[in-house]
């Protein structure tokens, strides 16, 4: 039972799932041990097939299993330990080591919601792992659980790549249903604290954008030299999805500039209420204050104060008051005016 709660949704060696690919076969479940009997077979009788296995490596054995029963480069475990997670995809020796970040499942708009998937790539293994559950690699698996072919490893992370990219739009036409909507708001004069809600936007938009700007210009330069066991059509595949990132990545530069426009106007839209609410402010001071001066000088309990006897001194003082608010209130107004 205390094996099974720090599982984190793996098995005991933090396989999360395991996928046996054989030509123009649908991919077939692997346990562990099934993936273990799959590796040690000899070269040639893999020629037709490969696999893939996908980790937690919120599971500490995850690690340590890829280091017993796998022969990785160790520019792959330096990417899991390294500060610096920008997307890319570079060579190592025979191997493709890429770093791709994507959203959580129940992504949110929030900077944190970000997380990085690590790969290695063969002509006939594909490893992946990632730390938190992640859209664009569940796609994968669900694709694979339906049945779709894959001839290659290389393949897989083209459908990988196609799969963040589709994410990657769904969130920039969320990001713009959520500003048309501001913006409707901004125009019809309604607005209820939208500036902090682009303001969260934007951040999200700006750390995506800081962690995939490196990866078209890592894809092109993959595409300069690939590597021999990757077919033509794959890299004509990865070609595709370049231009695809670099069409996601303009689209989020502009977003930034229309919500940073968009928080400009908001700001001076609140400025103009604030100013407006101060003008009405000391227009009220300035109209309240003959008649505190006046009550105050009339009200003081000395001798000499004029029109205590008079018949008519209430209305002449009421009139006096009158005289005094009406223009200040004039002057007051005329300046707004003139501004």
């Amino acid at each position: 039972m205390v094996l099974d709660n720090l599982s984190y949704g793996s098995d005991q060696s933090g396989l999360v799932c395991g996928y046996l690919f054989e030509r123009g076969q649908a991919g077939r479940a692997l346990a562990t041990h099934e993936a273990l009997e799959w590796l040690r077979q000899p070269h040639h009788a893999k020629e037709n097939s490969f696999i893939w296995l996908h980790f937690n490596l919120s599971n500490v054995a995850a690690e340590k299993w890829l280091h017993e029963h796998l022969q990785l480069p160790q520019e792959f475990y330096e990417t899991l330990h390294e500060g610096s997670r920008s997307s890319r995809i570079e060579h190592a020796g025979h191997n493709l080591i890429a770093v791709i970040n994507d959203v959580l499942h129940d992504f949110s708009f929030e900077a944190s919601d970000i997380a990085t998937l690590w790969l290695s790539v063969t002509s006939n293994v594909m490893i992946s792992a990632r730390r938190k559950p992640l859209q664009a690699i569940d796609r994968l698996r669900n694709a694979v659980n339906r049945g779709e072919s894959f001839h290659s490893p290389g393949a897989l992370l083209i459908h990988l790549l196609h799969d963040q990219g589709d994410v990657l739009v769904g969130i920039v036409r969320e990001v713009v249903r959520k500003i048309d909507e501001i913006e409707d708001t901004l125009l019809a004069n309604r607005l209820n604290h939208k500036r902090a809600n682009l303001g969260a936007i934007r951040r999200v938009l700006v750390r995506l954008q800081r962690l995939l700007a490196p990866e078209p210009a890592a894809l092109f330069r993959l595409l300069q030299k690939p590597p021999v066991w990757l077919e033509e059509h794959d890299v004509q595949e990865l070609r595709q999805s370049t231009e695809e990132f670099a069409v996601v990545l303009s689209d989020m530069a502009a977003l930034q500039e229309r919500i940073k426009l968009l928080q400009e106007e908001i700001a001076a839209s609140v400025n103009e209420q604030n100013n407006r609410s101060l003008f009405v402010l000391t227009v009220v001071t300035v109209l309240a204050l003959p008649i505190n001066m006046i009550a105050g000088l009339l009200g003081m309990n000395v001798g000499g104060i004029p029109l205590s006897q008079h018949e008519h001194g209430f209305w002449i003082i009421v009139a006096i008051v009158v005289t005094f608010t009406f223009m200040a209130g004039w002057l007051a107004f005329r300046n707004r005016d003139s501004d």
